[in-house]
């Protein structure tokens, strides 16, 4: 049987030699934008799915949202509406995944430093506070007051979506920004409703959580790779959380922060592995006789022996120095964008309009105090935060971006659908005041969205736009 050089092969499958001259390298950062983009794309249809369902017919809605699932093992019985296991129980892992994120980027992205972490922590905090403040004020003195929380944070999903329609035309330093703004507020939104939405507290179960906070904090110590370790103490502590008092989706980010960002290697052995492994590749050198076809590079590894546990050796190697923080953060992204927060908008996102006065209902201070909160409180209060930042802390801004950018980058910011919903979810109990926000969300984001794009074209085809630092 005669064996093919991988020369020949290229010449004879110019398809393959075609993807060979395209393989690009591309960034973490890069890898985290294109899924975030291209996980709004369901969160966008379950919530147009929802809206169009909740009107068609409001009872099916509400059956879907309240039916009944329970878990039982034992004396062991836990039963609760699709709603509340969907809010709670799904939603943890939703958490779990943005505090795989916050640590990545507190360890080795924009928040790694000081320095670094200064303006979009400044950022952030003015685009939580001056839209608490609005809605505040709208509502002081209201029943409602208490839903001061759902205007502050931002949708990273659907804010860097509509960024991603201008290509090019944006700088990377814009899509960053953006980026590290929204994890802090993520970051502030965890705090918000772990300190200020928790109505009472099991101090059993709370010391329960305690304990089990704990164990993943030796495992973490005792330097324990093992993913299934922490996926069960995470598990037990969500439990102990939920019955405590405090919300269960807190157990997400408290699990993360314990999962370990260092691998069984560290970087140098890894490519001195890496390097010994590849020695194997040298073709015609492996010792073997002419006429065993182990003496070329095949078209295919399956043709030489050696080729093929290198191979498997380096997969090894990379799973070795991969950190259990990375594995998780990738291998659980596609479950929280393609199917949690598409689940979690469909169960909530349903804003029933009929026998709603419309202009009633947006006079009401719940809609008039997020909507103002969104389109207007979060450029503003991010902008002024920032600027404090860069006039008076001597923080820079990224390179190539300039204040136009940054002010359309504040309107996006706007976009607060997911964790607005779930916050207005923990802030009020009747449902009309829920319909209410969630219509004054819907409304807030959208012209966010639409105010934001229009802005950034404006600012991309004026010619020498140049604003000063």
């Amino acid at each position: 049987m005669s064996h093919l050089s991988s020369e020949s092969i290229f010449k004879k499958a110019p398809i393959i030699h075609t993807l060979k001259k395209r393989i690009a390298i591309i960034t973490p950062f890069q890898k985290f934008l294109k899924k975030m983009v291209s996980g709004s794309f369901p969160l966008m249809i379950a919530a147009c799915s929802a809206i169009i369902w909740a009107n068609l017919s409001p009872e099916s809605y509400h059956t879907f949202r309240e039916n009944k699932l329970s878990i039982g093992l034992g004396h062991f019985h836990i039963e609760k509406s699709l709603a509340h296991w969907i809010d709670e129980a799904l939603m943890a892992l939703f958490f779990f995944s943005v505090g795989l994120e916050i640590k990545r980027e507190v360890m080795v992205g924009e928040l790694a430093s000081m320095k670094k972490a200064m303006l979009p922590v400044m950022a952030g905090i003015g685009g939580m506070v001056l839209p608490a403040l609005i809605y505040t004020a709208f509502n002081y003195n209201l029943a409602t007051s208490h839903g001061w929380g759902i205007p502050m944070a931002t949708d990273i999903a659907f804010s860097l979506a509509i960024l991603a329609i201008l290509g090019k035309r944006i700088p990377v330093g814009v899509r960053i920004f953006l980026t590290a703004l929204a994890i802090a507020d993520d970051l502030g939104a965890v705090m918000v409703i772990g300190l200020f939405y928790t109505k009472a507290i099991s101090i059993n179960y709370l010391f329960t959580a305690l304990f089990f906070l704990g164990a993943l904090l030796i495992a973490n110590l005792l330097w324990v790779r093992w993913t299934i370790v922490y996926a069960i103490l995470g598990i037990l502590m969500w439990f102990a959380i939920l019955k405590s008092g405090i919300h269960a989706t807190v157990a997400g980010v408290l699990v993360a922060l314990f999962i370990p960002a260092s691998g069984k290697y560290d970087t140098q052995t890894f490519i001195d592995k890496v390097k010994a492994y590849l020695k194997n590749f040298e073709c015609g050198n492996t010792g073997e006789s002419e006429d065993d076809g182990n003496s070329e590079c095949g078209y295919t590894i399956l043709l030489n022996k050696t080729h093929l546990n290198s191979v498997h050796n380096i997969e090894q190697a990379c799973h070795e120095v991969e950190t259990p923080l990375q594995r998780l953060e990738y291998g659980i992204h596609s479950w929280v964008s393609y199917l949690i927060l598409p689940l979690f908008a469909l169960a909530n996102a349903g804003v029933v309009l009929k026998g709603i006065p419309l202009t009633e209902s947006l006079m009401n201070p719940v809609a008039l105090g997020i909507i103002f909160g969104l389109v207007f409180g979060k450029p503003i209060g991010i902008l002024l935060f920032t600027w404090i930042s860069v006039k008076v802390l001597k923080t820079n801004l990224h390179k190539g971006v300039y204040w136009s950018h940054l002010i359309g980058a504040s309107i996006l910011a706007g976009i607060g659908f997911t964790m607005s919903l779930f916050i207005a979810g923990l802030s009020f109990d009747s449902p009309q005041t829920m319909e209410i926000a969630k219509l004054g969300i819907i409304i807030g984001s959208i012209v966010s969205a639409v105010l934001g794009l229009g802005f950034l074209l404006y600012a991309t085809k004026r010619e020498g736009v140049r604003d000063v630092k």
